[in-house]
């Protein structure tokens, strides 16, 4: 693929939206249709931290992990086959090393629902080889952003970098089972939106004390992070389209982000508006 591939970020929200699309679903969907086909997809979750070491996915066949509890059965039974891709967790392997990294192969390692579940509905055919790598531990913004830098050459390649999270992420508030969506979530989501146009990335990596309610929007950073890492991958110069998938029980920003838009690419309304 001769064209820049570019990097997405999307919230994956509460496992229920694996049956649950909504207005986020629809958009991922509407992106997957648009998009080149990719020539495999690299994938950050935050149900993947693994201590100091990056590990990388490298099985030929990883299997859907459901790694969470309580939910309805039918989330049980959903399955995402798609094929692994040895050769490029060792090229990722690679990379890391190069840019400083530890990092090892992992032959047993599936795909948690981080990654799993938007790529259901991003390429629901699952017919396009995933490799997830994992986030080390510790890790903050500015490392996560180096993170990104070190998978960038891989854009070159037409991989699909994607880094999912949630633009907001308090579990305490989901489980108390808030209706209304909270003033603050929307604030927060604004303000990453207003400093991802402007490109402001000092901000963004200092949004803990900048931006509004932060530390409310998430009591831990986990589910930014990838974040971070999709925009290291994007590079200084990205552009820019947000797709806003709304809010889900009311603390649970949808907004995913695709940057590095290549210029012959026109998506559709339904992905943008």
């Amino acid at each position: 693929m001769s064209t820049t591939y570019p990097v997405l970020f999307v919230s994956h929200g509460a496992p229920t939206f694996a049956i649950e699309p909504g207005l986020a679903g629809a958009k991922l969907a509407a992106l997957g249709k648009a998009l080149p086909r990719p020539t495999a997809i690299v994938v950050v979750s935050p149900h993947w931290m693994t201590r100091t070491t990056v590990r990388i996915g490298a099985g030929d066949n990883p299997e859907t992990i459901h790694d969470f509890g309580g939910f309805p059965e039918a989330l049980y039974r959903l399955d995402y086959p798609a094929p692994g891709q040895p050769e490029l967790a060792s090229r990722i392997q690679g990379l890391l090393t190069t840019a400083g990294w530890p990092a090892e192969v992992d032959t047993q390692r599936g795909l948690d629902h981080g990654a799993w579940v938007p790529l259901l509905h991003l390429l629901p055919e699952a017919d396009v080889p995933v490799v997830q790598v994992s986030l080390p531990t510790p890790l903050d913004p500015a490392g996560a952003l180096r993170l990104g830098q070190a998978l960038q050459p891989l854009r070159e390649s037409g991989v699909l970098i994607v880094g999912s999270g949630s633009l907001t992420h308090n579990l305490y508030e989901f489980r108390a089972g808030h209706a209304p969506t909270a003033e603050y979530v929307t604030d927060f989501s604004d303000w990453i939106a207003e400093k991802l146009r402007e490109r402001e990335i000092e901000s963004l990596l200092d949004y803990r004390r900048l931006a509004p309610e932060a530390a409310r929007a998430h009591p831990s950073e986990d589910h930014l992070l990838p974040l971070f890492v999709a925009l290291g991958a994007a590079g200084e110069a990205y552009a820019m389209q947000l797709m806003e998938g709304g809010v889900t029980y009311g603390v649970l920003a949808m907004d995913s982000y695709l940057f590095g838009i290549p210029a012959t690419l026109e998506l559709t309304k339904t992905v943008t508006e």
